[in-house]
């Protein structure tokens, strides 16, 4: 790779994990000179007039960047060291632990992740912008060297002056005439020396004086300024002119005067004016053919809207179909041993009913984990990490995504010979893998085949890019798509960044993985080649414990009331009638009503109640509504929400008050029993 034509070093300061040495091999690839330092009173040290630019990380000036501050105070006036502050991918915009710096200097933030070629073309563009100020002390270091030949060629210079058709001035703060050009002669009808000498009022006129006294003394204040002034000929003809007053500036830093210069624009203004003359029918045609274009993007816009509604509506057609035959199977399973349980129990017939009671379970039991896991891939949670094995975790998606993926797509599994732990949020890795499986099916418009792949790993160092060396468990997701060339997968964790068509996709998938593996303590890799298919890599520290698994949960002895009250508002008739066979046969009294409006006039009454069972979503008033209704005249009273899904609900820390609990339709006698137990545990 050839080198940039630039000079200067480029300073590192990101002394946690490998990112300097990542930084500095970008950077050494491309050519560029680096310098790592290990503390940030090293690097102020090293700021002298030779460096290009310097890269910090945000952690690394989390405490305080006051050593930056002496040196950067004391550099030259030409120079603003470029600074680039690389964000962490999990910054909220805070600013810097010292504000005085950000208004120091010349900073560039870049929020990660970011690519090697993003991340080396904010680089370059700070050290060309870096040369430019060497390019300007250069010349001031010239420019002081050179005054004496300078002031020898002031004779050339008024030659070259003399020959402009411009009027070339410089007037002094007593508004005296120090330097005028030739062109003066042209314009006011005098010689030169008639010039020179004389104060702005006498060579201009009264007149002339009192309007361009503000704007002079503005000039001679410091501020450059611009503006247009008709200044006719002598014989009355029309002259305009572009009038520009620049201060000068003395050894001190303050304004001595200002140079003039005047241009004659009748000319180009008189083009103008001409062209101004045809602006109305030119106009009326643009706004002909500007609304013929609107009328045409209109009608595009409206057939592309509906061929992204039939492209969304064919995506959901075949989601739900599969998730319909999924759950037809598992209705017939259920179904179909009531139905043999009833006709034997019309016969007469006991023997065998456990077999049917338990394929009738199993079918629910499957049913439930399949909305469960649907309704998880609706939400964002916060991570609740657990030791999960993989094998039988990628194992349980597969239903899931042969539902999604639809007949075209093979799905193949190739998973390690040993269990396979990894300490992580099963759903929200769950939902990871959903989403490469679809950015998976996308590159296969005609079909193909997807490799779930499990594996152990040990990665020396350096052994995968921008993997650290350690011991993983190694999840991938295998295609044999179209594939990504090198500037695609280089952005592929961008936020927002999509390769799909409008309407197909955010962009916002592969940047939720990249920081649900970063939250997890993983990483991730992606390897695509144009025409063979992608290779998408999930990295997570292998945990050894297996005593940390979850195993499958005991069954717990259900637990038994002593004629409790218990207010049930529920809707569902058969799910009202359900819960209330259960109740009163765990030994509770059980009053129950099917919404809000049924419930507040036995909340309001003297009537004594231990608990309030309420569904979220009810018509009209929800169950959190109702609740708080009910602890306006019962502040104590416990709550136990049942859902099966309120979009509301789905922050539990935010939804539920003190005294509040809730449990997940369906659920088990043993669980349900528990949770109106611990619910009426603290009520007296």
């Amino acid at each position: 790779m050839q080198s940039d034509s630039v000079s200067g070093v480029v300073h590192i300061f990101a002394p946690f994990g490998r990112d300097a040495p990542s930084i500095a091999g970008v950077l050494n690839a491309a050519g560029l000179r680096t310098a790592i330092h290990e503390s940030l009173p090293r690097l102020a040290a090293a700021l002298d007039d030779d460096v290009g630019a310097v890269v910090v990380t945000e952690e690394a000036v989390a405490k305080g960047t006051a050593a930056l501050l002496e040196p950067l105070a004391k550099q030259p006036s030409w120079s603003d060291i470029p600074v680039i502050l690389l964000r962490s991918p999990h910054s909220q915009k805070r600013p810097l632990a010292d504000p005085g710096l950000q208004l120091s200097i010349n900073i560039i933030e870049l929020d990660r992740p970011l690519g090697s070629s993003s991340l080396l073309s904010s680089v370059r563009s700070a050290l060309r912008a870096r040369d430019k100020q060497f390019l300007v002390r250069d010349q001031m270091r010239a420019l002081a060297d050179g005054r004496a030949a300078l002031e020898r060629s002031e004779a050339e210079l008024r030659l070259v002056a003399d020959a402009m058709p411009v009027l070339i001035a410089f007037i002094d703060r007593d508004l005296c005439y120090r330097f005028a050009n030739k062109a003066y002669e042209a314009w006011f009808e005098r010689p030169v020396s008639a010039v020179i000498g004389k104060r702005v009022p006498e060579v201009v006129g009264q007149e002339v004086w009192r309007t361009r006294r503000p704007l002079i003394e503005r000039a001679l204040a410091g501020e450059h300024i611009v503006f247009e002034a008709n200044w006719p000929f002598s014989d009355g003809r029309r002259r305009d002119s572009e009038i520009r007053y620049s201060p000068r500036w003395d050894a001190d830093g303050a304004p001595d005067g200002f140079h003039v210069f005047v241009t004659d624009i009748t000319a180009s203004k008189l083009a103008l004016e001409t062209s101004q003359q045809h602006a109305s029918d030119l106009e009326a045609m643009v706004a002909e053919r500007t609304a013929e274009l609107e009328r045409q993007m209109a009608a595009r816009e409206a057939s592309e809207a509906a061929l992204r509604q039939s492209q969304k509506m064919d995506a959901i057609g075949q989601l739900t179909g599969g998730i319909a035959h999924d759950f037809n199977n598992m209705l017939t399973g259920i179904l179909s041993s009531l139905d043999i349980m009833r006709m034997r129990l019309d016969m007469g017939r006991m023997e065998g009913m456990e077999r049917f009671l338990d394929a009738a379970t199993a079918s629910s039991q499957r049913a439930a984990a399949l909305t469960q896991r649907l309704l998880a891939f609706s939400r964002r949670q916060s991570l609740d990490s657990k030791t999960v094995e993989l094998n039988a975790l990628v194992g349980s998606v597969q239903h899931l995504l042969r539902s999604t993926l639809g007949e075209k797509i093979r799905i193949q599994m190739a998973t390690s010979d040993a269990p396979l732990r990894a300490n992580l949020d099963s759903n929200q890795f769950e939902s990871a893998l959903l989403n490469l499986a679809i950015n998976a099916r996308d590159a296969m418009p005609e079909g193909g085949e997807l490799i779930l792949r499990t594996s152990h790993v040990f990665a020396a160092e350096g052994e995968v890019p921008t993997i650290p060396a350690g011991e993983y468990a190694v999840v991938s997701v295998s295609d044999s798509g179209t594939g990504m060339p090198p500037e695609v997968v280089e952005r592929i964790f961008e936020p927002f960044f999509t390769t799909k068509p409008i309407g197909k996709g955010t962009g916002l998938g592969m940047s939720m993985i990249y920081g649900f593996m970063q939250q997890s303590g993983g990483h991730i890799t992606v390897d695509s080649t144009p025409g063979q298919g992608t290779t998408v890599a999930l990295f997570m520290p292998v945990v050894h414990d297996a005593a940390e698994d979850d195993g499958a949960p005991s069954a717990q002895p259900v637990s038994l009331g002593a004629g409790q009250s218990i207010l049930v508002v529920e809707d569902d008739e058969q799910v009202r009638m359900l819960v209330t066979v259960v109740l009163e046969d765990l030994g509770y009294t059980a009053e129950v009503v099917g919404d809000a409006d049924g419930a507040i006039p036995i909340l309001g009454s003297s009537k004594k109640i231990d608990l309030l069972i309420t569904d979220v979503g009810l018509p009209g008033l929800n169950g959190r509504q109702l609740a708080e209704i009910a602890r306006q005249s019962r502040p104590s009273l416990p709550v136990l929400f049942m859902t099966g899904y309120a979009e509301k609900a789905q922050e539990r820390s935010a939804f539920l008050d003190n005294g509040m609990a809730m449990i997940a339709k369906p659920f088990l006698l043993d669980a349900f029993s528990e949770a109106v137990r611990s619910s009426m545990a603290g009520h007296r």
